[in-house]
């Protein structure tokens, strides 16, 4: 964390359930202190889980305090659930009063957002799916972008089993090769063992 603020990452991406927002918190208040890199620089998002949405104030709550760096650049709901649109009219209320500076959504698709969009008063700013080459969401990215929201890739690099799949692929290769490169660096091994981090879902 602190490699990566000092070395110019400005973006950092936690959740509830990766179970790390406390070390995030640490990492960005060490970073902070040590290289003299304003707040303002540094953008965070977390998530809550289904399983918060019973009690989300209790969520938000947990992870302002387990991050303890003053306020959430943005918070998304971690995937629909039930209470989803509860929790996040909860979200809102936690920006009115500035604790929360933007939220977004993770996992959601044309279906859920033609539910969830009209039952909120803040649009989302972002929503995060899993895109990669092999998942390209051809339909669900324009539709997304048509209602004035940002789309986020996770997984990248094709994850769930894939990436080395996907780094060797053919057609990938030859594009890399064509501008001088390769699609995994030199050494696949250890680029894939930092590569495959698994979400749970």
């Amino acid at each position: 964390m602190i490699a990566l603020i000092a070395n110019g990452g400005r973006l950092i991406d936690t959740a509830y359930m990766y179970g790390n927002e406390e070390a995030v918190g640490e990492g960005v208040r060490r970073a902070m202190a040590e290289y003299g890199v304003p707040r303002e620089e540094i953008f965070v998002i977390t998530k809550i889980y289904p399983n918060q949405f019973g009690d989300p104030e209790a969520a938000i709550d947990m992870a302002l305090e387990k991050l303890n760096i003053g306020y959430i650049d943005m918070m998304l709901l971690h995937h629909p659930g039930s209470g989803d649109v509860d929790a996040y009219l909860a979200m809102e209320k936690y920006v009115a009063e500035g604790k929360i500076r933007s939220l977004g959504l993770s996992n959601w698709y044309i279906e859920e957002l033609t539910d969830f969009l009209p039952r909120v008063n803040i649009t989302p700013a972002l929503v995060q799916n899993e895109i990669h080459p092999y998942y390209q969401e051809q339909e669900v990215v324009p539709f997304i972008q048509g209602k004035g929201i940002a789309v986020q890739c996770w997984y990248p690099l094709g994850g769930r089993g894939y990436t080395k799949e996907l780094l060797t692929d053919e057609t990938i290769t030859a594009i890399a090769g064509a501008h001088g490169k390769k699609p995994f660096g030199n050494d696949i091994s250890k680029f894939l063992l930092t590569a495959e981090y698994r979400c749970p879902q």
